[in-house]
């Protein structure tokens, strides 16, 4: 439901032009590349429109950003709504292309660029049909549906009112997602045979509940359900008869087409290559995701060189803990050991905050710029633990009704070791995703198209190269925290290797899962949902070291052209300070900022 975010963007700017990032420091250096102009009028009332448009069409999006206008109704993901959505994305290309583009500000002809691009490549998508795979084990409407809960306001009568008239709709959403999947079974655009297997238990864990044990019970529940008390008893039983007599029935309906109909359906190999098409979809998704041009044979080979510097890496640290045996056996030990685990999850999260309120009091020594919005700690939900990853990260809505939350798993403590989570920490909190993407939603003079593009490879590229300022903020003193750090780094640098082998070179599922054993220290189960995850979501999983290799090639660049002169705080600043861009227009806005440093150094 998110603004998706476009990476192979076919523009021609040639000057990079924004406005600098705001500086919390009174004595840095605020010099503006540009001069100030106004934005062009038409320009910024088309971006408005398009705003507009989003909330309306995605209501669970708007609710989510705070807009609570839409917050009774449900997306409508019937076909006919897809063609139209399509139909109204080149509608706005025809806008876009009416408004005369030479007598634009450079600030407006690079946002004039990034909106057009952003939309062509939605639009060069409709062929790939990707509405006739809407779920996967990682996400759809399944899992998504219930979270509804953790930003529709719930505080009065009415409100609830209008979150039942999305119960009542959820049937309805469920019948045009059938609709779809039968779409894609006509069509042989269907998921792994054992993805639809976990997503089979998925919805099986909500349709066979008790009513009040799901999670659509949970507000009526909660210590802060302050209803007077006869209309508190009146709403309970409302919810609850609408989640037994329209909810349930429709996961039931749902959970016995996935196991009649799909799970017969479903394909055998996990890669993309035995899709239709697939080649073509692979290269596609690796361009949308890195914002590069590189082959997936070019990303294999990366991959496995990172892969041999990082265990290089990772052998002498061995050394260096004391530990005398072969990094398999090592490995093995690590899994293994009660030492590296937890025993119960008050514990894990206790230490989740030490780890977040030390990195947070040092980031000043990194970054000029912070971000105003708070966020917080937040256990996964049990309906989506098993088959998701370590942790998520959630951002908070430009109102700033709610904090932005790092959403860790707690499920299989024996598969969540201690000595990766100060490098988690830092991805997905500060200054990893909470920081940058916060900073991106506070950044005013950007219109809100700008403020919520998330090119993968600059997000997540980012988030990587913030678990590496662990090393100069003093975050990995602890040896094996230091370690488990390495581990991470390893860990994205196998996903080079293996999500072209599964998508490219036809391995299959369990070559890769072997691949991962061999090189990390992963938990199975944890490796296994990695794996599987890269089999559904097809290129995401090569943003990370793709960016973070270019950003630290960026940083480089800028300390070996600066000498003395370079200022790591304002360098962060720069990279951060126009929302999540394309790696290649990254490098244009740092090379500008290194010349212009060089000759006023």
């Amino acid at each position: 439901m998110r603004f998706v975010a476009f990476a192979s963007l076919l523009l021609l700017c040639t000057v990079w032009s924004c406005t600098e990032p705001k500086q919390n420091s009174a004595d840095k250096d605020t010099r503006s590349e540009l001069v100030e102009t106004k934005s062009d009028p038409a320009l910024t009332a088309l971006f408005e429109r398009y705003r507009e448009y989003q909330m309306r069409t995605y209501p669970e999006w708007a609710s989510y950003e705070g807009d609570h206008r839409y917050s009774d109704r449900l997306t409508d993901l019937s076909a006919a709504a897809v063609v139209a959505g399509f139909d109204s994305l080149r509608s706005f290309v025809r806008d876009l292309e009416s408004i005369k583009y030479d007598k634009l500000s450079e600030a407006d002809k690079l946002n004039y660029d990034l909106f057009k691009g952003s939309l062509n490549e939605s639009i060069d998508s409709e062929d790939l049909s990707g509405y006739m795979m809407p779920l996967t084990q990682q996400g759809g409407l399944h899992i998504e549906f219930p979270q509804i809960i953790d930003y529709q306001p719930l505080s009065s009568v009415e409100e609830y009112q209008r979150f039942f008239r999305r119960l009542e709709a959820f049937p309805v959403a469920v019948d045009q997602t059938i609709e779809n999947i039968r779409a894609g079974i006509e069509n042989k655009l269907v998921q792994p045979r054992f993805v639809v297997e976990q997503i089979v238990a998925q919805v099986e864990n909500v349709a066979l509940q008790d009513a009040e044990d799901t999670p659509f019970m949970i507000p009526v529940f909660r210590d802060d359900f302050a209803l007077p008390t006869e209309a508190g008893i009146q709403t309970t039983a409302e919810l609850q008869t609408l989640v037994t007599l329209r909810v349930q029935p429709a996961y039931r309906k749902l959970h016995t087409f996935l196991k009649e109909e799909y799970l017969p359906a479903a394909r055998e190999e996990p890669g993309i290559w035995s899709m239709p098409d697939g080649e073509r979809r692979y290269q596609r998704a690796i361009k949308h995701h890195t914002t590069t041009d590189l082959s997936a044979d070019e990303i294999f080979q990366i991959g496995m060189q990172e892969v041999e510097r990082i265990h290089a890496r990772m052998e002498a640290l061995k050394v260096e803990l004391g530990y005398d045996m072969p990094m398999d056996r090592f490995y093995d030990f690590l899994r293994n050991d009660e030492q590296f685990y937890f025993t119960d999850k008050d514990s894990l999260m206790q230490v989740y905050r030490v780890i977040l309120k030390t990195m947070d009091s040092r980031l000043p020594q990194l970054f000029g710029r912070l971000p105003q919005a708070p966020y917080d700690l937040k256990e996964m939900e049990a309906y989506r633990a098993r088959s998701a990853p370590q942790a998520y990260y959630y951002s908070a809505p430009e109102d700033r009704s709610r904090p932005g939350y790092f959403y860790v798993n707690t499920y299989d403590l024996p598969s969540r070791p201690k000595y990766t989570m100060t490098a988690l920490a830092l991805h997905e909190a500060v200054p990893g995703h909470h920081l940058q993407i916060a900073i991106a939603q506070e950044l005013e003079d950007l219109p809100w198209f700008r403020r919520q593009l998330g090119f993968t490879a600059f997000v997540e590229g980012w988030g990587l190269y913030a678990e590496h300022l662990g090393y100069e903020s003093g975050m990995y003193e602890d040896l094996l925290q230091r370690f488990g750090a390495l581990t991470f780094e390893m860990w994205r640098a196998c996903r080079l290797v293996v999500d072209a082998g599964l998508h490219h070179k036809k391995w299959e599922r369990e070559r890769a899962v072997q691949f991962m054993k061999k090189y990390t220290p992963n938990s199975e189960l944890d490796i296994r949902s990695e794996i599987d995850r890269y089999i559904v979501w097809p290129g995401q999983a090569l943003a990370y070291k793709i960016g973070e290799l270019r950003i630290k090639e960026l940083r480089g660049k800028a300390e070996t052209a600066l000498g003395e002169a370079f200022d790591l705080r304002e360098f962060h600043d720069q990279v951060l300070g126009n929302g999540a861009i394309p790696l290649w227009l990254l490098e244009k806005k740092l090379q500008k900022w290194i010349d212009r440093q060089a000759t006023t150094g």
